[in-house]
């Protein structure tokens, strides 16, 4: 069984090397193109939350093109009529948990951007009954969208743990600290959060983590599908924060800026729907091979290794 799953999971000696976004875009061993390898096997693994899978792994030969989108150049049909796509470390499908996972996702920033717009017209309303109304919410909406953002954050693609863990680490940091500002600092001002945030720009500190999980988030997404988007917010949302913080962006200038910031991030939210849900789940190989455990791992890599050199 073991030697059954070493030869469907392949190493990067034989296959691309992985992003830490997404899956790689190229086949190389020590950098150059592999030669045509092909190992007919089957395996029946590993991930509770995927089917069992039964194909055959084929690496051949040149470059592939693509970004973080999930490998479908080599897209078939299976058996009961699912399509089945070649990662890097071997042949998966798409099934019913993974629409959920990146509906779900696509909702959380639709959540987020919606919190955002809504509060943020607010600053170009006129006085009156409406306006009244948002700055009476504005702490909800401000709560609501840091929801929206936490769900996507928990349920993104990212190869590396790492990276993942840490932009999930500074979502805490900032969920924690709006919340200690709002209860120690801004309702004892008799204040709303975001109206203490906007007096006190030193309370961009407590609130900023925040703020960096969702600029690590659409810095992803910008690097994996090449969206204008997703990299003009890259740059916007710190420049925004950064200039309120530091005082050297004047009223008019933030209110242009957070503009700016409403419009394409409705664009970044509502474009994900226009995506494949593959793209959104990268490739699932890589996923449950890092599901291994690492003694595992090794065996698998020195039985490719053995493979490799015996197809020599």
């Amino acid at each position: 069984m073991p030697a059954q799953i070493a030869c469907s999971l392949v190493l990067p000696l034989l296959l691309p090397t992985s992003s830490p976004f997404g899956s790689s875009n190229t086949h190389t061993v020590a950098g150059r193109p592999t030669k045509f390898w092909k190992v007919a096997t089957s395996f029946s693994r590993f991930n509770p939350k995927t089917v069992r899978l039964r194909h055959s792994v084929r690496i051949s030969d040149g470059f592939r093109k693509g970004k973080c989108q999930a490998a479908g150049e080599g897209a078939r049909t299976g058996g009961e009529g699912s399509v089945i796509y070649q990662g890097m470390y071997g042949p998966w499908s798409i099934d019913a948990a993974d629409v959920r996972e990146v509906i779900l996702y696509r909702y959380g920033l639709v959540t987020a951007s919606a919190s955002l717009i809504i509060a943020g017209s607010a600053a170009f309303l006129p006085d009156g009954v409406f306006k009244d109304f948002i700055r009476a919410y504005m702490d909800i909406l401000y709560a609501v969208g840091a929801g929206g953002l936490g769900l996507s954050l928990a349920l993104i693609h990212i190869y590396v743990t790492p990276i993942k863990r840490t932009l999930q680490a500074f979502w805490v940091l900032g969920a924690i600290g709006s919340l200690v500002t709002y209860l120690t600092l801004a309702q004892p001002a008799g204040e709303s959060l975001t109206q203490y945030v906007i007096n006190q720009p030193t309370a961009v500190w407590f609130v900023g983590p925040l703020f960096a999980a969702l600029t690590g988030l659409v810095f992803k997404e910008g690097l994996c599908y090449g969206k204008l988007e997703a990299g003009v917010l890259t740059f916007l949302i710190p420049t925004v924060l950064l200039g309120h913080l530091t005082g050297l962006a004047n009223d008019n200038v933030k209110i242009s800026l957070l503009a700016v910031w409403m419009l394409f991030f409705m664009i970044f939210a509502s474009r994900k729907f226009t995506q494949p849900i593959k793209d959104d789940i990268g490739d699932k190989s890589v996923f449950m091979f890092n599901s291994l455990p690492e003694e595992e791992k090794k065996a698998l890599v020195m039985r490719l290794e053995q493979l490799r050199e015996k197809l020599e």
